[in-house]
Parts: structure tokens; sequence; C-alpha cells
């Protein structure tokens, strides 16, 4: 069973930025792709973005130009920088790893923009 456990969160200012970070139980090499979704109070999840085995990227046009996903294989660890950071950013972020048809996720950590 794969483990994800992400942190970074926190409550920041509108403008402000954070870095996530999700670390996995086992190498993330094989895992593609990766991805960041989030679930604000009282809505559905919704993917914010995605890294490949081959670091193509993808953003939810939401986020894109403020947020960057990235990811260490070395460290089995799977980034998301977040700039200019907005109050409609704020819910709680999770990490999902996706093998083949299998996928995992992680138990999410908090992000609070205030205005």
């Amino acid at each position: 069973q794969v483990q994800l456990v992400e942190s970074g969160g926190g409550l920041v200012q509108a403008g402000g930025s954070l870095r996530l970070s999700c670390v996995a139980s086992e190498t993330i090499f094989t895992f593609n792709p990766m991805r960041w979704y989030r679930q604000a109070p009282g809505k559905q999840r919704e993917w914010v973005a995605s890294i490949t085995s081959g670091d193509y990227t993808n953003y939810a046009d939401s986020v894109k130009g403020r947020f960057t996903i990235s990811r260490d294989n070395a460290k089995n660890t799977v980034y998301l920088q977040m700039n200019s950071l907005k109050p409609d950013d704020t819910a709680v972020y999770y990490c999902n790893a996706v093998l083949v048809s299998r996928q995992w996720w992680g138990q999410g950590t908090q992000v609070t923009v205030s205005s």
C-alpha cells in the first residue's frame, strides 16, 4: 500500500506564497502521473496540476501562471509551489499518485488564504 503524506499548508495573506510537499512511502519514479487536487468547503474536489514521469506538466486554468508542480524522484517527493495566492485558493490540497489502473491519495493539507 502506497502512503502519501502532504505538508506545507497553512494560513497566508492574499498575494503570498506556499510550497506544498507530498512524500511517498516508495519510489515515485514509476508513478505516472502524479497530481495535486483541492477541495474547498461545499465544493467538489477539483484537479489542480499534474506531472508525468517525463516531467511534462499541466495545470488547471485557474492556477496557470501562479502554481508550479515539480518532482524529485530521489526524495520520493512531489511539490506544488503556489504564488500570488488568492482567497479562492483556500481548500484542502490532496496529492494523488497513479500507477496504471491504481491510484492512491494523501490525507490532505489545509491552505487558507486571507483577504
